[in-house]
C-alpha cells in the first residue's frame, strides 16, 4: 500500500509551500518515487529476514523459508508450528528464527491483527513493538511503507538523521530526539519528508 504517488505529491507541495529548504531540495534533486509495500504480516516477516543481509541473500533465504514452512507464508499458524531447527535450516540465524516464530505466533494467536491495527500511530507502534524482534524503527517503517500513514517519521534511522541535519543546516548529525524535534513543524506530512530525505541521501551517497 504505502503513500500513493498522488498523496506524496500533495504532501511535498504542502511542505514546499511552508518550508523553503524543502522547495530548494525538490528543485535541486527532483521528486522521490513512492515506496509501496503490501500490507500484512508477510511484509514484516520479510523485513526480519532481510535485516543485515544483502538483497540477494534475503531473497534466497525467503525462498528456502517458504519451502520449509510448506510453501504458504500466509499460514501463520503453520509458520508458528514449524520447528526451530527447520527455520534455521532455511538460513535464518537463531535470533531471526526466534523473531519469525514470535511474529507468527502473535498473529496466529490473535495478539496482533495486521488488517486492523490501531488508527492512532503511536498505539500501532506500541502494539507492533510488543512482538519480540520488532523495534520502534521496524514498526514505523511498516506503518509508512505498508500502511501509508502520512505522518510517520522513523527518527532513529541514520540516513534520515544525516539528511535532515543537512536540510536544516545543523552543525552535526542530530540525535534521534533532536531529529524528532526538528521534524515536528513538518506535521502532518512527515512521511513525505522521510521519503524525500531518503531520496536525497541516496543521491548524495552516489
Amino acid at each position: 500500500m504505502g503513500i500513493s504517488a498522488e498523496q506524496l505529491a500533495a504532501s511535498l507541495d504542502a511542505l514546499a509551500a511552508l518550508h523553503p529548504q524543502v522547495a530548494a531540495t525538490l528543485a535541486a534533486h527532483g521528486r522521490p518515487e513512492p515506496r509501496l509495500r503490501p500490507r500484512g504480516a508477510g511484509t514484516m516477516m520479510r523485513a526480519i529476514v532481510a535485516q543485515q543481509v544483502s538483497t540477494k541473500a534475503a531473497a534466497s533465504i525467503w525462498n528456502k523459508l517458504e519451502a520449509a514452512c510448506g510453501g504458504d507464508m500466509d499460514d501463520l499458524a503453520r509458520v508458528a508450528a514449524t520447528p526451530f531447527d527447520t527455520l534455521r535450516s532455511a538460513g535464518l540465524s537463531g535470533q531471526k528464527a526466534n523473531y519469525v516464530h514470535a511474529l507468527a505466533a502473535a498473529v496466529a494467536g490473535g495478539h496482533v491483527d495486521f488488517a486492523a491495527l490501531p488508527a492512532d500511530d503511536e498505539a500501532a507502534i506500541v502494539l507492533l513493538s510488543s512482538i519480540k524482534g520488532i523495534g520502534r524503527w521496524s514498526a514505523e517503517i511498516y506503518l509508512l511503507f505498508a500502511e501509508g500513514r502520512p505522518d510517520i517519521f522513523p527518527a532513529g534511522d541514520l540516513a534520515l538523521q544525516v539528511q535532515l541535519g543537512r536540510l536544516l543546516g545543523e552543525a552535526s548529525r542530530p540525535t534521534e530526539k533532536r531529529a524528532r524535534a526538528l521534524a515536528e513543524p513538518m506535521r502532518p506530512h512527515r512521511g513525505a519528508l522521510s521519503i524525500l530525505l531518503w531520496h536525497t541521501y541516496n543521491i548524495v551517497a552516489l
